[in-house]
């Protein structure tokens, strides 16, 4: 602990951002260059507090004290040693994560916890302009190859773990492009994609391969994946939509929120075609969805909705307006949400700031079109919550006068996703998944000899952060089950180590 008193002589601060009317002129990241010394200055409001919570609500185990120290302290060289003990893409989690370690700060008990979140990035990003990020292939390779299924964040972090450990690695991913949602279903706003491109560039040079435009289960079979390498790691993410069927949804412009936010990345990437037809595995839209000049509603009221609610505002949408099932969250912590417990309060991302409008409680019960077959509006009524008598647990009613229509041109979908697709490799191999659809994996490992399986298509939907941590395990059991122990680190190897 570098500065002793640090959380009392610094309040938190975060780097501005563009003014609204300005950043929706386009997609870079909306933030501004914050001076290195302030940076330095939120580290030293790391507390020393005996106990760090803080590793306990990171899934990486993060050892966030240690790096603010060396962050606090300019120890750029060291900062980044201790974050890639457990987190294989800082730069990627300082920049989407929505923080868990910040709700777990024991600073946050009674201040604004400490900025972890920025200070990962910093380090991150400080690492890259001093050359502290370099290729590292291993000094010797195993001789086992392993497969990895899917570019996302947990097959890459899967990637880069087992390529650490001297196995030879093979990425396949359907798309064109490696990155999974990190380069198809963020917007740029979010994450611009030098940034993954960067690292998985440092991944190539370290001996990692990387297959693009493969469908397993279609260009090449589990069979063939079986016979060519040792170990095979399924990271195909949950990427099933959930649907609303209601009536009305055959209308034309009601979307899942995923085939709006792709088209519109792919237009940034500097696809011509926005719509990836030619690419095997990938839903072919019949047409470009475009939010300009439409009354867009976004239904769904997580991060996905948000982004749905940025990017129609950057179309130049006539208007927005986000609708949420649930009930409005507090402003503060209610007390059945102590610390430090993830804070269940309202939150408003950049995107709400940039205009339109949210409404809470809301029931959709019906799309309304045109003769054309268009959607024109949308049939919604309030609801109240209360507790069911019988199950104890929470329904909605409906409030009896609040039926009305408002007009939208483009409803777009964002109600979650329910599992990794089916078929292909896992019906072809076999491989048992549970009551949810999601890949059964005991240990990561599947019921099927040598394939494992990790991230959302084990979990289910969930964080960039919780998907990095489960590829970061999953390489681990790979390791042990190719050589029959391992070095790689463990998450709660690194906790005990952490709170020692």
């Amino acid at each position: 602990m570098g500065k002793p008193r640090g959380f009392m002589e610094f309040e938190r601060e975060l780097p501005a951002a563009k003014e609204p009317h300005e950043r929706i002129n386009d997609y870079q990241e909306i933030y501004l260059e914050f001076p290195e010394e302030r940076s330095r200055q939120q580290a030293a409001r790391c507390m020393d507090c005996g106990v760090p919570f803080c590793h306990n609500g990171c899934p990486l185990g993060n050892n966030i004290p240690d790096f603010n120290d060396a962050a606090y302290r300019g120890e750029w060289a060291e900062a980044i040693q201790i974050l890639d003990m457990t987190n294989n893409f800082p730069e990627f989690t300082g920049r989407i994560c929505p923080a868990p370690c910040e709700g777990s700060c024991v600073l946050g008990i009674n201040k604004p916890p400490v900025a972890i979140e920025h200070i990962e990035k910093t380090i991150a990003e400080k690492a890259f302009e001093h050359n502290l990020i370099v290729p590292k292939p291993p000094a010797t390779r195993t001789g086992k190859k392993v497969a990895v299924i899917g570019s996302g964040p947990a097959g890459l972090a899967a990637a880069s773990q087992l390529n650490r450990a001297g196995h030879t690695v093979t990425v396949f991913e359907r798309s064109d492009k490696i990155g999974g949602l990190l380069i198809y279903g963020i917007p740029d706003f979010k994450l611009e994609k030098w940034v993954v491109d960067r690292r998985v560039d440092v991944m190539r040079q370290e001996g990692v391969a990387f297959r693009t435009n493969t469908n397993v289960g279609v260009d090449i079979t589990g069979e063939e994946l079986k016979q060519q390498f040792d170990a095979v790691v399924i990271c195909a993410g949950s990427t099933v939509p959930r649907d609303l069927p209601i009536p009305g949804r055959q209308f034309k412009g009601v979307h899942f929120a995923m085939d709006f936010l792709t088209q519109q990345n792919r237009r940034v990437t500097g696809h011509g075609d926005p719509k990836p037809a030619h690419l095997q595995g990938w839903e072919t839209w019949q047409e470009d969805i475009l939010a300009t000049d439409k009354h867009v509603v976004v239904i769904g009221g997580g991060d996905t909705g948000s982004d749905c609610v940025g990017t129609s505002n950057r179309h130049r949408a006539a208007s927005v307006t986000q609708i949420e099932l649930l009930s409005k969250p507090p402003e503060s912590r209610p007390e059945d949400n102590p610390w430090p417990l993830w804070p269940m309060v309202l939150r408003t991302s950049s995107s709400h700031e940039e205009g339109g409008e949210r409404r809470w409680s809301i029931l959709t019960k019906e799309f309304v079109g045109d003769a054309e077959g268009n959607v024109k509006g949308l049939r919604l009524v309030d609801i109240e919550w209360k507790k069911d008598e019988a199950t104890g647990r929470p329904k909605f009613v409906e409030v009896e006068g609040t039926e009305r229509k408002i007009p939208c041109d483009l409803a777009l979908l964002a109600v979650g996703f329910l599992h990794t697709q089916k078929g292909g490799i896992l019906e072809e191999l076999g491989i048992e998944q549970d009551e949810r659809g999601n890949i059964k994996a005991r240990g990561y490992q599947t019921n099927v000899d040598g394939v494992f399986a990790a991230g959302d298509a084990r979990r289910g939907q969930s964080l960039v952060v919780w998907a990095i941590s489960e590829g970061r395990e999953a390489a681990r059991e790979v390791d042990k089950y190719l050589m029959g122990t391992t070095m790689l680190p463990s998450r709660d190897k690194s906790l005990l180590q952490a709170n020692a």
